[in-house]
């Protein structure tokens, strides 16, 4: 996971690659998230770093004050989008690549050990990750819109670390408990035949299958039903594939 800024700038990177290229009529082309299109989805990722950036460095628009100013997370989410909309692509363009350029190296500077409070608090290298699953998810969206393959590469290793990690919240936000005395263990296959294990080796039940499915499951972008391709082995297993989520 030491190279996770890397990976991060380079995942925004090939994300403003697709956006650069594209006309002005692209933009409107509506996505996989209901009510939104390619601008929408820009914005949301631009207002989502500024605000990231103020979370962990202390400044006025952190989450927990921005948040404060909404009565629900979805009219939080909704005024970036908003924003965005009131914007030229190009604006909106700039808007999120000049965000991105400053979190990014304000995250670099930051100590292993901080906690960044950002919903209940996460250390700085799993912050980071949270980052680049944001733009992994939503670079899914963009591209199924405009038309543009979506390339698994070796950055799904952290989406995939991160959705493991979140399976707690996951339950928490599904409500459901854990079958007692049972652990989990995820033996993915990554895009280029790598073998990628999280979770205890003597673990009561496992998940197997293809990492780029597990990440996309985590993110919710696509369902259970969909998501064949993954093996449970075991109630906690089934349960995961069910429930996974790994975003607030």
């Amino acid at each position: 996971m030491a190279d996770i800024d890397d990976d991060y700038e380079a995942e925004q990177t090939a994300l403003y690659e697709v956006l650069a290229g594209l006309d002005a009529d692209a933009w409107s082309r509506p996505t996989p998230a209901a009510g939104w299109d390619v601008r929408d989805q820009v914005a949301h990722l631009a207002h989502t770093e500024e605000v990231a950036y103020d979370t962990a460095t202390g400044g006025p628009r952190s989450l927990a004050n921005e948040t404060a100013r909404y009565a629900t997370g979805e009219e939080f989410t909704e005024a970036g989008c908003e924003q965005g909309r009131s914007m030229a692509p190009a604006d909106v363009l700039e808007w999120w690549w000049a965000a991105a350029g400053r979190l990014r190296p304000a995250l670099r500077d930051l100590d292993d050990g901080f906690r960044v409070p950002w919903g209940l608090g996460m250390k700085r290298q799993s912050f980071v990750t949270a980052r680049l699953m944001e733009h992994w998810a939503h670079g899914l969206d963009i591209r199924d819109a405009v038309g543009v393959a979506a390339v698994d590469t070796a950055h799904l290793r952290h989406v995939a670390w991160i959705g493991y990690g979140a399976i707690p919240y996951a339950f928490g936000v599904a409500d459901i408990t854990a079958p007692e005395g049972h652990t989990l263990r995820l033996d993915l296959t990554g895009p280029n035949g790598e073998a990628w294990s999280y979770g205890p080796a003597d673990a009561t039940d496992t998940i197997t299958g293809p990492a780029g499915v597990w990440c996309r499951r985590a993110t919710q972008r696509i369902t259970a039903a969909q998501a064949g391709d993954l093996k449970p082995d075991g109630p906690l297993a089934e349960l995961v594939i069910q429930h996974a989520r790994a975003f607030l």
